[in-house]
């Protein structure tokens, strides 16, 4: 029994040592830091199931923050559906939820259909659960990439191409 803890410390180790040291900028507007637990919060789907993120441990977890009006979250979501929610959805070990911000069901609904996305919409009425991540004045699209204990390890803002490559070699990472 000793020997397999050795083993899982060694491999989570290796784990956290393939994911980039990255340095989140000021202006991206966090109030979370990489390395620090995610906030508790629980939300429900557009299909009207209640998540917990303290259910999601055990789980590589990815919050996309979005809103309808959002031009570049309209960019992004469809990559997001093609290169990571295609991949993993059947992956019992990841988790990945859309939180839009402060829209109504039917309009989350809609804006699903609109993009197209399959993969879930959670509602943030008041952006109850943004402003957790978030400064009050700051703008979505954002994704946080949460390791299976539920600590933060990777963190975008708007849609750049190579964020985007390390955020799904950080997924594809985490998952090994």
């Amino acid at each position: 029994m000793k020997y397999f803890n050795y083993i899982s410390l060694f491999m989570a180790i290796q784990i956290q040592a393939q994911i980039p040291a990255k340095e989140i900028p000021a202006d991206y507007g966090y109030i979370v830091k990489i390395g620090q637990q995610v906030p508790d919060f629980s939300t429900t789907t557009t299909d009207g199931k209640t998540v917990r993120i303290a259910d999601l441990k055990g789980k590589v977890v990815m919050l996309q923050f979005t809103a309808s009006w959002c031009s570049v979250c309209r960019k992004e979501m469809p990559h997001i559906e093609a290169d990571i929610w295609k991949k993993y959805k059947n992956n019992p070990n990841f988790a990945l939820y859309g939180v839009d911000l402060d829209e109504p069901v039917e309009k989350v609904q809609e804006f699903a259909k609109q993009i197209p996305v399959t993969y879930p919409l959670a509602l943030d009425p008041k952006g109850g659960i943004f402003y957790q991540f978030a400064e009050q004045k700051a703008g979505v699209t954002r994704n946080v990439i949460l390791d299976k204990t539920g600590k933060i390890v990777y963190m975008t803002r708007l849609y750049k191409e190579e964020e985007f490559q390390e955020m799904k070699k950080v997924i594809a990472d985490l998952l090994k």
